[in-house]
């Protein structure tokens, strides 16, 4: 079951970048990037419902998976949505100032900022060669990406910088942050904890479509400027959405940063036949490097 959720993620997240490049038109979004962002908290909620109704259908209304519940188990959810809103915000404005290879190289940012905050927050040990595969790890991701024509890594102006670092504090915090409120009631339905998660995304959403898109949504339309691509990658948000809160429940963050770099990898591979994107030795270099470190963690986790 973990593995065929880690895999979705991993295929989910290599599509990612390429659909949010390619929803762009003559460079700039048509659509209001906030009401995609809506629509894909929207469709989570209604999945995670409709999963929720064929859990009531075949095991009846229990203690752990009926919607009923405290102010004290809701009132921890706000705070993830929050984080999550600011970060997917910033996923697009981001590319404002680096392409779709220097955003995955910036992402790697993440890797770091979830492995400290996991240690932090979680108090979970990590051992002496994960950390070791956890350096390896971004050395590798960011030796696939560099640009063999040119010897700067990367041409990203200040605001770039500022930006992906403040994604990757945000992404490990609301993920360490999440993993945390889904394990603190094992026996608790994933769907019913996916269910307030997404209800508090929809509404942060809302607060953001008023703030940032009202004018446009009321003169042009909450649909305007969408095309196939824009459903399209509302609806690989959405799945990888309710993936990564499974691999939350189930393994865990770190489990969670490896599927998303070797889906950058893919992402890469992908590009190469959609962009014209040319393969370096440096990928293949990267490449050989992420896959020792995948071994490496998974070999060097400590005895419980």
């Amino acid at each position: 079951n973990r593995t065929i959720v880690t895999f979705a993620l991993t295929f989910l997240t290599s599509s990612q970048a390429i659909l949010i490049v390619w929803s762009k038109r003559a460079g700039k979004y048509e659509y209001s990037v906030t009401t995609a962002n809506f629509l894909v908290e929207t469709l989570k909620c209604f999945l995670s419902l409709a999963a929720l109704a064929r859990t009531w259908k075949n095991e009846g209304v229990t203690e752990d998976n009926r919607l009923s519940t405290t102010i004290n188990e809701v009132s921890v959810y706000p705070i993830p949505a929050a984080l999550y809103l600011v970060k997917n915000l910033l996923q697009y404005y981001i590319f404002a100032y680096v392409d779709a290879p220097g955003y995955q190289i910036l992402k790697n940012l993440n890797i770091i900022s979830t492995g400290v905050l996991y240690r932090m927050i979680l108090k979970r040990k990590l051992s002496e060669i994960q950390w070791a595969a956890f350096i390896l790890l971004c050395a590798g991701c960011t030796t696939a990406q560099l640009n063999p024509s040119s010897d700067h890594v990367l041409q990203t102006p200040f605001q770039g910088w500022m930006m992906a670092i403040v994604m990757a504090l945000l992404s490990g915090f609301a993920g360490v942050y999440t993993e945390a409120i889904m394990k603190k009631r094992p026996s608790r339905n994933i769907n019913v904890q996916n269910f307030w998660l997404y209800v508090f995304g929809m509404a942060f959403n809302a607060v953001a479509i008023l703030i940032q898109d009202f004018d446009a949504v009321m003169n042009k339309g909450f649909f305007h400027g969408y095309s196939f691509v824009t459903v399209l990658m509302i609806l690989n948000h959405a799945l990888s959405g309710l993936a990564v809160s499974m691999v939350m429940k189930y393994a865990d963050n770190i489990v969670k940063v490896y599927s998303t770099s070797v889906a950058m990898l893919l992402t890469a591979v992908v590009a190469v036949f959609l962009f014209g994107f040319h393969l370096s030795l440096a990928f293949f270099l990267g490449t050989t490097v992420v896959s020792v470190s995948v071994y490496l963690h998974s070999a060097g986790k400590p005895p419980r």
